[in-house]
């Protein structure tokens, strides 16, 4: 194939980004997430089900543990599941790496956000979840993100999720999806 060929979407991935589900994935989300390329999951999945309705949209899930996700929890036959997923993952994408952790021992309550960056200084973005609150702190870098809540258990204002669009040249994107309520889209940029 000639050089002037070369298809430049190769080297772009987009990545939905969810959070403390609690063994139940708002069907809205499972929607505005179909045509990602990988799925990250920030822990508190809470039940194999979660995985496995991932699975049906995209078969690349990181997903780590949660405070929420541990074999007592868990129903005892997704033991070797839940023991399974690790407690922090990197995922190496198009322009740099992508770091995963629920965030609960930064802080029980409101995660800090130096000391993730502290922890994870080499990523280029830092996910955690554990507060159920949907923010981007760009401020610095490496960036903290929070894809709130995508199941049903305290989405104040609603289920929600982001979708990180990293290219290999540099640029990445992050958009924010949030439905209300009445399941209607609120923010979906």
């Amino acid at each position: 194939m000639p050089p002037n060929n070369i298809n430049h979407d190769a080297c772009q991935r987009r990545i939905a980004i969810i959070s403390d589900t609690h063994g139940h994935i708002n069907p809205n989300i499972i929607h505005a997430i179909k045509g990602c390329d990988r799925i990250v999951h920030a822990g508190d999945i809470c039940g194999a089900q979660v995985l496995s309705q991932l699975d049906d949209v995209c078969s690349h899930i990181t997903a780590v543990t949660g405070n929420d996700d541990c074999e007592s929890l868990w129903h005892e036959s997704e033991a070797s599941i839940i023991n399974a997923l690790p407690a922090i993952a990197e995922i190496e994408l198009p322009g740099g790496t992508l770091a995963v952790e629920h965030g609960h021992r930064h802080g029980m309550h409101q995660p800090d956000h130096a000391s993730l960056r502290a922890s994870h200084s080499h990523a280029r973005v830092i996910v955690y979840g554990h507060t159920h609150t949907l923010l981007i702190d760009d401020s610095e870098t490496p960036w903290v993100i929070n894809p709130g809540a995508a199941g049903e258990t305290r989405t104040e204002d609603g289920a929600s999720c982001l979708i990180l669009t990293a290219v290999s040249q540099g640029e990445w994107n992050i958009d924010i999806i949030r439905f209300n309520d009445k399941n209607e889209a609120v923010a979906y940029a």
